[in-house]
């Protein structure tokens, strides 16, 4: 398996064209639907162990982001033996009332995972969450950055971004 013959079976499960709005608030004519490789057990297993080579090792816990990154964290973390936690949009306001849910994370080096990346605003609405359970964030790895130019976070622009592909990549493939 190379890279270029996952990105190819990435682009042919999950490219749809037509005219769709985004988190960020622009409309694209290509999406990019996680989950249609997020619900195909081989795939999912695939996009997990390219992703893994992209996990600095210094990490100690995978951080999935809901919804999307939370399948995809999972099966890294069953992949590899890191734990997993997951990150809601918010606390509950009933259980635990936690805003990371899974392990006490106090004082970890924790990676965020997420699905797919046009700006980063999901990310950057985690990261006080995260930070507030009292992880260290140390940087991000997603399955695809959709956005334009070098993968960064205008909100947290210190922290790496970890692409598994580009959409380039991915149109590339398409092709």
């Amino acid at each position: 398996m190379t890279d270029a013959t996952l990105a190819a079976d990435l682009a042919a499960i999950a490219t749809l064209r037509g005219s769709f709005l985004l988190r960020s608030g622009t409309i694209a004519d290509i999406y990019f639907d996680k989950y249609r490789f997020e619900g195909d057990p081989a795939l999912l297993r695939r996009l997990a162990d390219a992703m893994l080579s992209l996990v600095p090792g210094e990490t100690q816990v995978l951080a999935g982001l809901e919804l999307g990154g939370v399948p995809i964290a999972t099966a890294m973390s069953l992949a590899s033996g890191v734990p997993a936690v997951f990150v809601r949009k918010q606390a509950k306001d009933y259980g635990t009332c936690l805003a990371v849910e899974g392990g006490d994370v106090s004082g970890k080096r924790m990676l965020l995972v997420e699905d797919v990346i046009s700006t980063g605003g999901a990310i950057a609405d985690a990261v006080p969450l995260v930070r507030a359970a009292g992880a260290q964030i140390i940087g991000v790895v997603c399955a695809i950055w959709r956005g334009e130019g070098e993968p960064r976070i205008a909100g947290v622009p210190e922290l790496p971004v970890y692409p598994a592909f580009t959409r380039a990549d991915l149109e590339g493939a398409a092709a």
